[in-house]
């Protein structure tokens, strides 16, 4: 395990191993070596920032290339004015890919007042050719550039990065492997994601995901319970299981377990309070899992299941291998057999061929499910995918015009959900803070649902009581209970 290990006890003057993790333990005492010479050199210690873009998957990711960082010597700070600098980005939308573009011109900046600065770039929008070219050809500036399947290697390609090799280009086009046993920095003492699965094989026609992260590969059930029962021990209460599309969990393992089969493992872990996950692709969903889900006494009452649109025929053009009518009735299902359960979404408007009549089959699967939250977005082109080759591209005023008629129907409808919570007492799990009142301490209920009260900073990682007395829409105002 990797708390056991001294790094300045590894002997750095031998060839570095082969195997993993020992050969990246390897490189994070080499670079542990150079960080403490370079700090006695400057008289103060180096800095480094992690920067995320885009999903939980990627925030997770984070956790462990902050914590080889750490390990490697840095202190973590979160300002850009840092002797090393990563962005882990996303491109699930070419907004993001912009916005990591206008990044990297303030980093120039800052990077000619402090020329020994080294920036990094990983995640999935490393894992695009064109990306890959635009940097080489106008942002010569950046460091080091790895993707999605190596990230298990940063303490390799950091060091190499710090031997000043240029810029370095490290992107692979797929794997099978995973690594165990690598540093993590979480950002909360007692909740952490957890991930069970790499990659997705659905291929839905507008995502770019499955070519950027690769084909499914689920981790070791035992691997994943040794995680989760080591958090617990550390005081974690709460754990997020974290895949692409968990309900494909256990497919590809020599011994086959399904997802459900895994949730009754890590619910028997003492210690643990609560689980969630996400997440849930409709036609993966089984009958099992709501089972599982129903009896459980950890597992949230939030099922996050996107249905992208309401119409068939779009479904149909995304890939995504239902209907509307059969999502239609695993949504009745569900709510049937788990009248509590919080049930929330995603959906696309403007996919090309999307009609004003498609819009309202989407709004009706809105009406009938009603959902506790949606997150509603305009579909975006991205290049390598089939929907960016298909003829009727919607027009930018229809699409606006479906996108905000939909979100009106979307709020209303989380609003009335939400206020049926009213008057009742529901424990809550006390995250932080209130970012606009310190007198107010912010949990999050099973539900997902956030509720802020009177308390302060002994609370944190507590599952309390609370009283929901105002509903504000998307939170409530609440009072602590006994």
């Amino acid at each position: 395990m990797f708390g056991n290990v001294d790094f300045d006890s590894i002997d750095i003057t031998q060839e570095p191993p082969e195997e993993e993790p020992a050969r990246q333990y390897y490189f994070i005492a080499k670079c542990r070596k150079y960080v403490k010479e370079e700090s006695e050199r400057l008289g103060r210690p180096l800095f480094a920032v992690v920067r995320t873009f885009g999903c939980q998957m990627n925030a997770k990711d984070s956790e462990k290339l902050a914590g080889i960082l750490e390990a490697a010597g840095y202190d973590m700070i979160d300002s850009e004015e840092a002797n090393f600098v990563l962005y882990n980005t996303c491109t699930v939308r070419d907004n993001a890919n912009q916005r990591v573009y206008g990044r990297l011109g303030v980093l120039n900046g800052i990077k000619r007042k402090n020329p020994g600065m080294k920036i990094a770039l990983c995640g999935c929008m490393m894992q695009e050719e064109a990306v890959i070219e635009k940097l080489k050809k106008s942002y010569r500036f950046v460091d080091l550039i790895f993707g999605t399947h190596n990230i298990y290697k940063f303490a390799e390609l950091l060091y190499m990065a710090l031997e000043d090799h240029g810029m370095i280009i490290d992107i692979w086009k797929d794997t099978d492997k995973i690594v165990e046993d690598l540093p993590a920095r979480r950002k909360f003492s007692f909740k952490s994601g957890v991930n069970i699965m790499f990659g997705c094989n659905n291929f839905c026609s507008y995502c770019i995901v499955p070519y950027v992260r690769g084909r499914e590969r689920s981790r070791n059930p035992k691997d994943i319970i040794r995680e989760i029962e080591a958090l617990a021990a550390g005081g974690v209460v709460e754990v997020m299981l974290l895949g692409q599309n968990v309900n494909s969990y256990g497919k590809n393992l020599e011994e086959p377990v399904s997802f459900a089969e895994l949730l009754r493992e890590v619910e028997k872990i003492e210690g643990i309070k609560r689980i969630r996950f996400m997440t849930s692709h409709p036609k993966d969903l089984s009958d099992e899992l709501i089972e599982v889900m129903k009896n459980s006494t950890k597992i949230c009452r939030h099922l996050h299941l996107p249905l992208q649109s309401g119409s068939t025929k779009i479904l149909t053009a995304m890939n995504r291998k239902y209907t509307k009518e059969q999502y239609l009735a695993l949504a009745e299902k569900i709510r049937r057999e788990i009248p509590d359960i919080s049930i929330t979404t995603d959906i696309i408007v403007g996919f090309p061929g999307e009609t004003p009549e498609d819009v309202e089959e989407t709004i009706d699967v809105v009406k009938k499910v009603e959902y506790d939250n949606a997150f509603t977005f305009i579909y975006s082109k991205r290049a390598g995918t089939p929907a960016a080759g298909m003829k009727e591209q919607v027009p930018e005023e229809a699409v606006k015009e479906g996108f905000d008629k939909l979100l009106f129907v979307v709020q209303e409808t989380a609003k009335k959900r939400a206020a049926l919570l009213k008057g009742q007492v529901m424990e809550a799990l006390v995250e932080e803070k209130n970012e606009q009142d310190e007198t107010l301490m912010t949990g999050r209920l099973s539900n997902n649902i956030l509720v802020h009260f009177k308390g302060d900073d002994t609370l944190l990682g507590k599952l309390v009581k609370v009283r929901l007395e105002e509903c504000h829409g998307f939170y409530y105002m609440g009072t602590m209970t006994d």
